[in-house]
């Protein structure tokens, strides 16, 4: 099972249309009391003044406690830090395949608008963001991986037409800032229209400062395939 939240629009109307975000929670909230993904992101999304400037339905799943939303894998360095690897091609985590099942029977809903599919999250939800560009590349407008990281050597060809803002702390001693940068460096060469922003001073907490970004909204519902 996957435990998830879903946030409508004020005075939603089953006959409108409306953009899907998914959000993807990190590691701190795991669990399976469908409360805990909550904890970053909720209330950026639940303000009286985003929900009333950017209608939108909202969902947050819950990843298992002992899984990752993407394939990733860890090691340590010569300098005592830790690796990452990853393999977006491979089979996917428990969480990654009902995440994409979930994705799919929402768009089977008649109130989605399939132009404007958007995705993002944070640390965990940052890795799992890349992943998904990766197996559904054709789906989503937009992304927003924060202090996150990928393959940079494993880019889908049919990304193209999407576009990623990332965010990250400059001196993040948990996710290397370096891995936004790559990402984002093989993305632009496979013409994805990419931004990135790094907060000079930040460690691993770059979302406090992402949801105070006031153009990320904005920028986000600005794009649609």
């Amino acid at each position: 099972t996957l435990p998830y939240r879903i946030l409508f629009p004020e005075n939603f109307d089953v006959d409108g249309k409306y953009p899907l975000i998914l959000f993807l929670h990190g590691a701190g909230e795991r669990g399976a009391d469908n409360e805990k993904q909550l904890v970053h992101g909720s209330e950026f999304f639940v303000s009286d003044e985003n929900r009333t400037n950017f209608p939108a339905v909202v969902v947050f799943p819950q990843c298992a406690e002992d899984s990752y939303w993407a394939g990733v894998g860890f090691g340590m360095n010569d300098k005592g830090k830790r690796t990452f690897s990853f393999d977006p091609s491979g089979e996917p985590t428990q969480p990654m395949r009902l995440t994409i099942g979930l994705l799919e029977s929402l768009l089977r809903e008649d109130w989605v608008d399939k132009q404007r599919v958007y995705v993002g999250g944070l640390s965990m939800g940052g890795m799992g963001t890349f992943e998904l560009l990766y197996r559904m590349p054709e789906l989503f407008a937009a992304a927003f991986p924060i202090c996150g990281g990928g393959n940079p050597e494993m880019i889908n060809e049919k990304v193209s037409d999407v576009s990623v803002w990332a965010f990250h702390g400059e001196e993040d001693p948990v996710v290397p800032p370096e891995l936004s940068v790559e990402m984002l460096s093989a993305y632009l060469k496979a013409g994805v229209r990419v931004k990135l922003t790094l907060y000079p001073g930040v460690g691993h907490n770059a979302w406090d400062y992402t949801f105070q970004e006031p153009d990320l909204l904005p920028w986000l519902f600005s794009n649609h395939k």
